[in-house]
């Protein structure tokens, strides 16, 4: 095979062109510290580094919006709990004038000034916001939730924030759930329990829980052999509780202002009996307020759950994300070491194979 000058300098440009070619890349790396610097490198690679960094976005921006709902959720637990104390400070206030033997007319009337004041107490509660959102307002954040009178304005919606791709918490508790009793589960006596018929093909069968919202026992329901069903914890009837057994849920409470207004009002017309009857709704009513604070704390603690799986999906994320881009920096080095030697003996070689030419033999 005859073989031309040319082709003999072709082979050569390419061969140092490709050392080369290969000598920059790897410089490349080494000052970049990255594996992949295009996705021609490695396209899978690639694809799943990018999909990496579009997770590890998604996720910080999904851990800002938690704070922010952490924030909002403290501080209205805040408020709540100096809500409660408003509510306990007004029971202290109707125990000692609940009877003549303690007060009279003249100290009911002055009493009656300071729960006017824990009235408005709660109302400004009620009208806290934290930066420029109401705590209570539901949807309408921008402006107070009640005025003087303790009337609401806002709504009963609940803002929800997204804690990652397929589930949400709620950051807020509307006003009318708290201080009006609206949508609040409360115990209320609702008539017996209904009967299950019992099953033709078998004469016994597992007796059946019945259980409340709160997933408690309250009673089990037993199938004898001729179908009838009964209440109890074995095969014949047991005493039970008649508040467990006769007892549905209601959705609604009391208002705290009616309570705190009634409380004054009574006070000031010296009304023994009814400063009485509002110890009891006053135990309902921070009660309701309890029940408010729980709900915080649940989704607290679910927002907490989720920074902490985001961070920990995060971390993962980026250490699968560096095992792909990241360069190897002991590997890096020897490649270049190998990659220099090859492209100097590819210059060595190239200098002897087209040094000599016809003009040598032409002397």
């Amino acid at each position: 095979m005859r073989i031309a000058d040319k082709m003999a300098f072709e082979q050569v440009k390419t061969s140092i062109g490709k050392n080369r070619t290969d000598m920059a890349e790897l410089q490349n790396q080494a000052a970049t510290q990255k594996r992949l610097t295009k996705p021609s490198d490695d396209p899978l690679a690639a694809t799943r580094v990018l999909q990496a960094r579009t997770d590890i976005n998604t996720g910080q921006q999904f851990i800002k919006s938690i704070n922010q709902a952490k924030m909002f959720l403290e501080y209205s637990d805040q408020s709540l709990g100096e809500l409660s104390e408003v509510l306990m400070r007004a029971k202290e206030l109707a125990v000692s004038q609940s009877n003549d033997a303690s007060a009279d007319e003249h100290t009911r009337r002055v009493t009656a000034t300071e729960v006017q004041q824990l009235f408005s107490q709660a109302v400004q509660v009620g009208n806290r916001k934290i930066g420029d959102r109401f705590l209570f307002g539901g949807f309408k954040t921008t402006r107070p939730p009640f005025d003087p009178n303790g009337n609401y304005r806002g709504d009963s919606g609940e803002i929800k924030i997204s804690v990652d791709k397929e589930a949400a918490v709620a950051m807020n508790i509307p006003g009318d759930r708290v201080f009006l009793g609206r949508s609040v589960q409360t115990p209320r006596s609702a008539g017996p329990a209904q009967q299950n018929p019992a099953s033709p093909q078998s004469p016994a069968e597992e007796p059946v829980v019945l259980r409340g919202p709160a997933g408690e026992k309250l009673a089990m329901l037993n199938q004898d052999v001729s179908g009838a069903t009964s209440v109890g914890s074995g095969p014949k009837d047991a005493e039970q509780p008649k508040s467990m057994l006769g007892e549905s849920w209601s959705t609604e409470g009391i208002s705290i202002f009616k309570v705190l207004s009634d409380l004054e009002t009574a006070l000031r017309v010296n009304d023994k009996a009814t400063i009485q009857e509002s110890m009891d709704t006053l135990d309902e009513a921070l009660a309701q307020v309890v029940i408010s604070r729980s709900q915080l704390g649940a989704r607290s603690n679910t927002l907490n759950s989720s920074i902490e799986n985001l961070q920990k999906g995060q971390v993962e994320t980026k250490s699968m994300s560096s095992q792909l881009e990241d360069a190897d920096t002991f590997e890096l080095v020897s490649d270049i070491n190998k990659t220099e030697s090859t492209l100097k003996a590819s210059l060595a070689t190239s200098g002897k194979l087209i040094q000599p030419s016809l003009l040598d033999f032409l002397r």
